[in-house]
């Protein structure tokens, strides 16, 4: 006889429908649990520890990272005062704030030859009251006094005459290129013009104003707006050198950002070195992007970027990761309690190599000493495997897979992360890229997005130039001046 009831088989099938609701409950609690870490991460990122601009950060997140500069701060002056105490050194003398003893400072120095001498004679002598006209000079003391220019427009009438030969054909003479017009701005009012909008990015409608304050003299919007694709398309030769010295360099930083033209969103590509600096524009952001740049595809030296993944697939030969990303995402994944101890670590090595990659110099890093940062490396990765098995279920949740995706990037790219180990020409970050890219952004938090796509790439040619001019030591202005007279300045050839 069976032990089986229906009051018992119903008893059972209660039993299993409970197990399987408990077991759903318990998977949708994990879910739910996994979607709440992954929202508290996301609304614990800030600049600090993702690639959110500084601009995004709130107040309390300001707190927060001053805070912990602050305590940075202190740990490692206790570490230098222990250090001191413990080599029996005398305590560094304290920075005074302002100029320091022995520093020659900024000033004015006299000119040899002054526009103009006033000479200031006392009238009566302070002792007696007598009359000093005829008295003896005893010392001269000079003051001199440096200041603007009246305000006024100096014109230059240029007149072209027309003169008829013996055999009856008549020639007239050519204007010179900067009298474009019946009457017109010169040269170096162009300059400044284009100057004020293009390197202080004032707004079109401000810089009409100021100019008009300047000059002493009526300057409308229209034409100011006309300017910068009036420098663009005098830098068709400037702009073809650039490209040619570019693809030529050994090492390449590489970056992009959005912006606005008349409304939708475009890209903005730099390609730039310590001397070189190349902007371009875009509806597209990825290779298509590269290729009307006709810069990295053609690039065959060490590229640094911050590991985007259309970046792999251009033309470098060798790629170098931006650390100082690499240091944000260990500081996000770091603030996980399981994964601190390799994030800090690696972190810690970084910065660490950074620090000894400047002290060696030009020399590099001994072997020895390479390959010792190495080795240490590795240990510090296979701590962070350790830390992130296969999890048993098959699938991360969202904090395990930022760990885990930072990990595989730092195993899988360790010769693009060590890459500045060995090379000292490699920068450690991709900072001479994002400061050159910075301008756009600069451009529309001042004066707002652009209005037309030739507007956008005539600023980005201008912006190119003038930077590039910069790197060199040139003065924004004087360039400006040349490329008005028809004559840019161009940056010294390079050997192909």
């Amino acid at each position: 006889m069976s032990d089986a009831t229906p009051g018992g088989c119903g008893h059972e099938e209660r039993i299993a429908e409970l197990e399987a609701m408990v077991a759903a409950l318990v998977e949708q609690n994990e879910r739910l649990l996994a979607r709440v870490a992954e929202l508290e991460r996301e609304l614990a990122r800030h600049s600090g520890n993702s690639g959110k601009p500084p601009s995004s950060d709130t107040v309390t997140q300001r707190r927060q990272q001053e805070e912990e500069r602050l305590s940075r701060a202190e740990r490692r002056r206790r570490a230098r005062a222990k250090a001191k105490e413990l080599l029996k050194e005398d305590d560094e003398p304290k920075r005074r704030p302002g100029k320091q003893p022995g520093d020659p400072g900024a000033r004015l120095k006299l000119a040899d030859r002054p526009d103009a001498v006033v000479e200031h004679r006392p009238k009566r002598c302070s002792g007696c009251g007598q009359g000093l006209g005829d008295a003896e000079v005893t010392a001269t003391e000079r003051r001199q006094v440096f200041d603007l220019p009246t305000r006024r427009l100096e014109v230059t009438e240029h007149r072209a005459t027309t003169c008829r030969c013996a055999c009856g054909a008549t020639t007239k003479a050519a204007f010179p290129p900067p009298a474009r017009a019946t009457t017109c701005y010169g040269p170096a009012v162009r300059a400044l013009a284009t100057y004020l909008l293009a390197r202080q990015h004032l707004p079109v409608g401000r810089a009409a104003e100021l100019l008009s304050d300047a000059l002493g003299a009526p300057v409308s919007t229209g034409w100011l707006a006309g300017l910068c694709l009036e420098a663009a398309d005098g830098l068709g030769g400037f702009l073809e050198e650039l490209r040619r010295q570019l693809r030529a360099a050994d090492v390449l930083h590489a970056d992009e950002t959005g912006a606005r033209i008349s409304g939708a969103r475009h890209w903005f590509h730099v390609a730039a070195t310590d001397l070189l600096t190349l902007l371009d524009c875009h509806e597209r952001r990825g290779v298509q992007a590269f290729e009307a740049m006709a810069v990295l595809p053609f690039f065959a030296g060490v590229m640094v970027h911050d590991g985007w993944k259309p970046y792999w697939s251009v033309g470098a030969a060798d790629h170098a990761l931006c650390c100082a990303h690499l240091l944000r995402d260990l500081a996000s994944v770091a603030e996980v309690a399981r994964q601190a101890p390799w994030a800090d670590a690696t972190a810690d090595l970084l910065v660490e190599v950074k620090r000894a990659v400047e002290a060696a110099g030009a020399d590099g890093l001994e072997p020895n000493r390479l390959k010792a940062f190495r080795a240490r490396y590795t240990r510090i990765l296979n701590q962070g495997h350790a830390a992130n098995p296969e999890p048993a279920h098959g699938k991360r949740n969202a904090v395990e897979r930022e760990a885990w995706n930072l990990l595989r990037r730092l195993d899988t790219g360790r010769g693009e992360v060590q890459r500045y180990w060995a090379n000292p020409a490699v920068s450690f970050d991709n900072n001479q890229a994002e400061r050159d890219v910075r301008m756009v952004k600069l451009q529309q938090k001042i004066s707002g997005c652009f209005r037309t796509f030739a507007g956008a790439r005539a600023f980005c040619a201008v912006r190119s130039y003038l930077q590039t001019a910069a790197k060199h030591g040139v003065g924004q202005l004087d360039a400006l001046t040349r490329l008005f007279n028809g004559d840019p300045w161009m940056p010294a050839a390079s050997d192909p």
